[in-house]
């Protein structure tokens, strides 16, 4: 019987970049960070996410701050390894890295939204495209004060400016991320239509 994969000897390289990158983007900095600070679990705070706006509900904006450029940083550094071996291990390493960040096997599947790692890998894969991403989360939110919503609007753009930026190569990359970071934002999007959910800052 065939191998539905093609040839295992082709794969194989391929299916280990993507758990490297899995493995790289599954590092909980924003957990392992709130910790080493003292502060305890950050998943027992505010909306319980392990990414960076939550613990910036902690009150420490440096350790917020350190948390955003770690996420960022994980998706940049496993997508540039990945680039070494081809654009298609790139595109492998963006998905799981992203993945990772969402569903780390260290806790149980349940991770953070993946903004941060998303921005990353996508700086990492077409700089303009993960520059624009970025430049419209934080348009986004410094406009409406909403995290959320920033994230909601920046990647459901994000594969038409990956068509803009890159054709139809980035909007490979791109889109399943979008879907990704879209899915882990379902909550949020309900709380925005009924007017729960909580402001930048707002605690």
């Amino acid at each position: 019987m065939p191998d539905p994969l093609g040839d295992f000897s082709y794969t194989w390289p391929f299916l280990l970049g993507f758990i490297l990158a899995y493995l790289i983007g599954s590092v909980p900095f924003g957990l392992v960070l709130a910790r080493a600070a003292g502060l305890g679990d950050v998943r027992r705070m505010g909306s319980g996410n392990i990414g960076a706006t939550n613990v910036l509900r902690t009150g420490h904006r440096g350790l917020a701050a350190a948390t955003l450029l770690l996420d960022a940083g994980k998706g940049v550094l496993a997508v540039a390894v990945a680039w070494r071996f081809g654009p298609g291990m790139a595109a492998l390493a963006a998905l799981g890295a992203v993945l990772g960040h969402v569903a780390p096997v260290w806790l149980g599947f349940r991770g953070g939204k993946g903004v941060a790692t998303a921005i990353g890998v996508h700086l990492a894969y077409a700089w303009p495209l993960g520059a624009a991403v970025a430049g419209l989360w934080v348009a986004t939110a410094l406009l409406f004060r909403f995290s959320s919503l920033a994230s909601v609007a920046a990647f459901a753009a994000s594969p038409g400016i990956a068509w803009a930026v890159g054709g139809m190569a980035a909007v490979e990359v791109a889109g399943p991320i979008a879907a990704v970071v879209l899915l882990r934002h379902i909550g949020n999007i309900r709380r925005l239509l009924r007017g729960e959910e909580g402001r930048i800052g707002g605690g």
